[in-house]
């Protein structure tokens, strides 16, 4: 593993570690923060695994997906839980969407979202 997949691929990690956190603390909020976090970043890392330029700079799952020729191969759930996802990290981001989300955002929920972003995380990592 080259030097940035396994940068992106700890950061990921990192991540996820950090939503596992917040789920015990009752931030919910970000929980799915993290969680966006926790796949863009390894959709970073699969994007240097095979690429020779730097993964681009953005925050959309389906445009880095997209960028690192996996969207089309991912299992349909997995394309419909990054849908879930994606607005997870801008919605969190701003004060006018804060509220609403919050609501949203329920342990239930929230446990939800881990296990599929693990499962996602896992996916991608294992086509490294």
């Amino acid at each position: 593993m080259n030097e940035k997949v396994k940068y992106w691929a700890e950061l990921s990690e990192y991540d996820y570690d950090t939503a596992l956190a917040m789920m015990q603390t009752g931030r919910y909020l970000y929980v799915g923060f993290m969680c966006h976090q926790t796949i863009e970043k390894i959709l970073k890392a699969y994007f240097n695994a095979f690429n020779t330029e730097p993964a681009p700079f953005t925050h959309s799952l389906t445009y880095l997906a997209n960028k690192a020729n996996i969207y089309d191969i991912l299992p349909e759930e997995l394309k419909d839980f990054i849908d879930i996802l994606e607005p997870l990290n801008i919605e969190a981001r701003y004060p006018s969407h804060k509220e609403r989300l919050m609501k949203s955002l329920t342990k239930e929920r929230c446990q939800s979202i881990l296990r599929n972003t693990k499962d996602l995380q896992t996916w991608i990592t294992e086509k490294l």
